[in-house]
């Protein structure tokens, strides 16, 4: 499997976007609530940072050659570490993400030729390449960028997520809605049927 170079580019990209939304943060805006339920922008911004460690996780886990978890316990540890994170100062959020992306981009931009087809495990089970597990990080801080509900909205979304994502989300939708709706709407003969959440 080639470099994907088109996936780390993006990353690389998209942390710089993140980071720029970001850098006014105060500690007031950062207790707010984010657009995701129950979850404030620390919770969005502690999650995108343990994403990151994630990343940084399976890739080296990858060029020892061993399949490793996304998570440390899992969903339960996933969570935790989120709750721990999320109610921190704005400056300590800020700095963490920063740090993170840091490592992201660092680990991606010197990481060997050979790892790209290397299997890894996310959080859901299964296992993918390594080279998934870079557009998921692009597409997470693409998506988690417009939740923060700091401005960034969906038409940002560079084409580059966009063309990669949008073809496997449009196979999968009949499994988030009702199947008669859901085709009544792409026939132009009803409404936007309701989906099941994503994520």
């Amino acid at each position: 499997m080639t470099r994907p170079t088109a996936f780390i580019d993006g990353c690389r990209a998209t942390h710089v976007t993140l980071e720029r939304h970001i850098a006014g943060l105060t500690d007031e805006v950062a207790r707010q609530p984010s657009l995701l339920p129950d979850w404030t922008v620390g919770h969005v911004l502690t999650h995108l940072a343990r994403n990151a460690d994630s990343v940084v996780r399976r890739v080296e886990g990858a060029m020892r050659d061993e399949v490793v978890d996304q998570y440390v316990g899992g969903r339960e540890g996933r969570a935790n570490e989120i709750e721990a994170g999320a109610n921190r100062s704005a400056a300590e959020l800020i700095a963490d993400v920063h740090t993170t992306d840091a490592a992201v981009d660092a680990l991606l931009a010197s990481a060997p030729d050979d790892i790209w087809d290397r299997l890894t495990r996310p959080v859901g089970g299964g296992e993918q390449p390594v080279t998934a597990v870079v557009f998921s990080r692009w597409r997470e801080v693409e998506v988690h960028l417009v939740d923060l509900g700091l401005g960034y909205l969906p038409s940002q979304w560079p084409a580059g997520v966009v063309d990669e994502w949008l073809p496997g989300m449009v196979i999968g939708l009949h499994q988030r809605a009702d199947a008669n709706a859901l085709l009544a709407w792409t026939l132009g003969r009803g409404p936007a049927p309701e989906l099941i959440p994503w994520g």
